[in-house]
C-alpha cells in the first residue's frame, strides 16, 4: 500500500513507541494508552483519531441522538493554533464542514485521479 498510496500518506513505522525507555520526561507522556499506534513494523495513516469519534458516536447512541456537528473533534483539530482544522460529517448539509466545502476556494488533492478523497482544502484568500 506505501508505493501505490497517491497521497503517499502511509508511513512504514521503524520504532518502537512501547519502549518507554527511549523517552525522558515529559515526552513519555505521549504515550498515552487512548492514542492507538501501531507496533513497529506496520504501515500507518491518520485515523482522524478513531478513538474520539467511537467515544463521541458511543455516547450519542447510549443517548439515542446523532452525533453532533463539532461534537468530534481529532487532537490535530484541537491543538491547531489558527483553527485551521474543521473535523466533520460532509454529509449533513447544516455541519460547517459542509459548508466550507461549498466554497468557491474549495479543491481536492488528486481528485482528477477518481479516488474521491474527504480531504477538502480551502485556497489562500486573495485580498484586493
Amino acid at each position: 500500500c506505501h508505493n501505490n498510496c497517491p497521497y503517499k500518506v502511509r508511513r512504514f513505522n521503524w520504532f518502537d513507541w512501547t519502549d518507554r525507555g527511549a523517552w525522558e520526561e515529559p515526552m513519555t507522556r505521549m504515550l498515552n494508552p487512548d492514542i492507538w499506534v501501531r507496533p513497529k513494523g506496520v504501515m500507518e495513516k491518520c485515523t482522524f483519531c478513531i478513538q474520539r469519534i467511537r467515544k463521541a458516536k458511543d455516547v450519542a447512541k447510549d443517548e439515542k441522538r446523532k452525533v453532533r456537528d463539532g461534537e468530534v473533534i481529532p487532537a490535530c483539530a484541537q491543538t491547531c493554533p489558527t483553527n485551521a482544522i474543521t473535523f466533520g460529517n460532509l454529509l449533513d448539509q447544516e455541519s460547517q464542514v459542509f459548508k466550507k466545502s461549498q466554497s468557491e476556494r474549495e479543491f481536492r488533492v488528486l481528485e482528477a485521479l477518481g479516488t474521491s478523497p474527504a480531504i477538502h482544502y480551502l485556497r489562500k484568500e486573495e485580498h484586493a
